[in-house]
């Protein structure tokens, strides 16, 4: 039978970049927020043995899809414990709404949902801790949408604190133009040194984004946007962008803006929720 299964965007309500490691990677401090807004996937459990993606996604070969290496890195993990059987397969389709490359989190939180869905589709039993332990082979950000919970991330972005943001209304804009996350992570330009602070200093604080210099310098649409934005709210990048967000504290005041948006902006309107929409999927199951 087939089922559905929200994959729901993500947005860093704050990023701050507190140094760089020896092999590359950066330390940071930023608080995730999940939306009520995302990707759908639909998955039907079946017995051909293998995974896959009906629906094709432009770009990005079959087996290089993070829904299918996610189904297939759970699979293996599951069949060496000798907790499914080798017959075990399924077929996914996705409803792609999220745009690539916009610091939403597309990409990790369809992974997650593959990772969530099927173990519960092929009563696998994994606990939530060794879902994120798959997880984090496959991205940074994976572990925290697989926990579904709203999180205060450091290091590279694997030691998770739950956390408990205001759930804001949120108009998300998307310039149409992609950010590729080397290019940031490698601007001699960004900022590496912010103080690591504890949560409670952050949360009190007016909220930056440490990337978003960057990227306004190098993305004159991301520039635009974030201006044209902070004529009406609060307005930042999230992630490495390009999506930029500006917050509200009414669904009806962020539409408003929305419909004064110039034609070459791509947007929508959704509300931060501290539970994930796929969490409060697999709880009503």
């Amino acid at each position: 039978m087939m089922t559905s299964w929200p994959a729901p965007a993500k947005l860093n309500l704050f990023l701050y970049i507190t140094g760089r490691r020896a092999d590359g990677y950066h330390n940071l401090q930023t608080l995730f927020q999940f939306l009520d807004y995302g990707d759908r996937l639909h998955i039907m459990p079946d017995s051909s043995g293998r995974v896959t993606l009906t629906t094709s996604v432009e770009g990005i070969a079959h087996d290089d899809n993070l829904i299918v290496r996610a189904a297939q890195l759970l699979c293996q993990a599951a069949q060496a414990q000798h907790r499914l059987p080798a017959e075990a397969g399924a077929q996914i389709a996705i409803n792609k709404r999220l745009p690539m490359g916009s610091g939403l989190g597309g990409g990790s939180s369809n992974a997650a949902t593959v990772l969530v869905a099927l173990n519960h589709l092929w009563d696998v039993g994994f606990s939530s801790d060794a879902l994120a332990e798959l997880g984090i082979q496959l991205g940074a950000d994976v572990p925290v949408f697989v926990r579904g919970f709203a999180a205060f991330a450091q290091g590279v972005g694997e030691q998770l604190q739950p956390a408990d943001p205001v759930e804001k209304w949120y108009l998300v804009a998307h310039p149409s133009v992609n950010v590729p996350t080397p290019l940031v992570f490698n601007d001699p330009q960004l900022t590496r040194d912010t103080p690591v602070r504890p949560l409670a200093a952050l949360l009190s604080t007016p909220f930056h984004n440490d990337c978003e210099a960057v990227v306004r310098k190098r993305f004159r649409e991301v520039d635009e946007l974030v201006s044209w934005l902070l004529k009406y709210a609060s307005a930042r990048l999230t992630g490495t962008g390009a999506c930029v967000f500006a917050e509200f504290d009414t669904e009806s005041a962020a539409r408003q803006v929305l419909e004064l948006s110039p034609k070459w902006v791509c947007g929508f309107v959704a509300q931060g929720v501290n539970v994930s929409p796929l969490h409060r999927t697999l709880s009503g199951l």
